[in-house]
């Protein structure tokens, strides 16, 4: 086995057609298509029979461990035409001190800041452009909050496809940096994401350029499905208990959802569901706001607002689909304000040591909630997902627990203090240092 043989050996297809997922209606696959007759999302479908016979787990397991081992499951066709970054599988990172401390069941993170560009956005872009490469599209654009723009390009650029993005305004500098950086031109839109998916849309005829907004295309949802045939796979052919999502656009769990309908009917998986949670901020929360008042659309939040830049999307065209799915699941839709992301984020990273991005720990404060409030049960095995490194959002300060001192005074204090055996120092009451110290 080579660490390429998922790009570069030719595996059997079974693409059949796309579908409107709102009316049912089909369109041709290997052509372009943004949304359907109605305006809705398209899904791909496959020959899952055809995928049954084709692929066993004892095959799958003899694969590179990367999101490209699925291809059987996959839209792109031919091997030429994929875009990789190195897609790497990401890992389930266990909690066990959170859980010990909550007395809650198990705590499993899977963390995608392990991806190409830091974030799950990886997946999504890197199916669109591999199959925007394939059917021959030289331009694609789209609206960002930063981690799905930085995607965008940085696939676009490997394979000369050119990239126009537009961000709000206030979109923090490091991603807008590392998305010009990586060949995108960028512009900066006094407004929200959807006001730079106007313009995107506004400018299609004019500029030429592809759409590749969320769910206005239909395979970011196949790159982002993967995550749910990955998760199946490491917990053995399972499934978790419950799965908190931070929820924008919502490509992720109605990917998860779709993958787990997909990974049954080619017999991997029996009938067991997680119980799937949209997790969004007190100050933008259409999702959750539609799902407790019984409706199938959410209407845009206005004045939306939260340091989880990610989850700040004020309407989505994919509503009805995240709505299904969590309703199907018997899931349920949560809101946090923005305080108890903070106070996530400190946290797992001072207990467990695990730096989390705003929106994954969304998803702590979500399941803290939750537990607390019995939607969870205290037995049940959750999956919070980490969508991008922490280390692509600003950080919280250090201070109190950050310390400064002159090197002299610092060797002086090695030198004077008394260490017990888990390296904590104590300083007798008369010593120059620890004087020195409260001066």
């Amino acid at each position: 086995m080579k660490d390429n043989d998922n790009l570069t050996i030719e595996r059997p297809t079974f693409v059949t057609h796309l579908e409107c997922a709102m009316e049912g209606d089909r369109y041709p696959a290997d052509q372009v298509h943004n949304l359907s007759k109605a305006g809705k999302p398209l899904l791909v479908r496959y020959d899952l029979a055809g995928v049954k016979k084709a692929l066993t787990k004892d095959e799958l397991a003899q694969r590179p461990a990367d999101m490209w081992r699925y291809r059987e499951m996959l839209p792109v066709r031919k091997s030429a035409d994929i875009v990789s970054l190195g897609e790497v599988t990401t890992p389930l990172i266990r909690l066990p001190k959170l859980s010990k401390k909550l007395g809650g069941g198990e705590i499993i993170v899977k963390d995608e800041g392990r991806l190409p560009t830091g974030s799950f956005k990886a997946r999504g872009l890197v199916m669109a452009v591999s199959m925007g490469k394939a059917l021959g599209i030289r331009h694609m654009a789209m609206p960002t909050n930063g981690n799905a723009g930085a995607a965008l390009a940085a696939y676009a650029t490997s394979c000369g496809i050119k990239t126009t993005i537009f961000c709000p305004a206030d979109t923090p500098e490091v991603n807008v940096s590392e998305i010009e950086l990586q060949g995108a031109t960028v512009y900066r839109v006094n407004g929200l994401i959807d006001d730079c998916g106007k313009i995107v849309g506004e400018g299609k005829a004019k500029a030429g350029w592809f759409d590749t907004s969320t769910l206005k295309e239909p395979y970011r949802i196949e790159g982002k499905k993967t995550m749910g045939l990955e998760l199946a796979e490491q917990l053995g052919w399972d499934v978790p208990d419950v799965i908190f999502y931070p929820t924008g656009g919502g490509t992720g769990l109605i990917g998860m959802w779709k993958a787990f309908a997909e990974l049954e009917a080619i017999g991997f998986i029996g009938s067991k569901r997680p119980r799937m949670v949209a997790v969004q901020a007190s100050g933008c929360a259409p999702m959750v706001r539609a799902f407790e008042a019984g409706t199938e659309h959410a209407p845009r939040w206005e004045d939306a607002h939260t340091i989880a830049s990610g989850i700040r999307v004020p309407q989505a065209i994919g509503d009805f689909l995240i709505l299904r799915a969590v309703r199907e699941s018997k899931g349920f839709a949560i809101a946090v304000p923005d305080e108890k992301i903070s106070a996530a984020l400190n946290e797992v990273s001072r207990e467990e040591g695990l730096l989390l991005c705003p929106e994954g720990a969304a998803t702590y404060a979500a399941y803290k909630q939750s537990l607390a409030d019995g939607r969870v049960a205290k037995k049940d095995r959750v999956m919070l997902f980490n969508c991008a490194t922490g280390l692509k959002y600003p950080l919280p300060p250090g201070y109190p627990h950050t310390r400064s001192s002159s090197a002299d005074r610092l060797r002086e204090f090695i030198e004077c203090a008394a260490f017990d055996g888990e390296g904590n120092a104590e300083i007798s009451a008369g010593c120059r240092c620890n004087a020195r110290a409260r001066r």
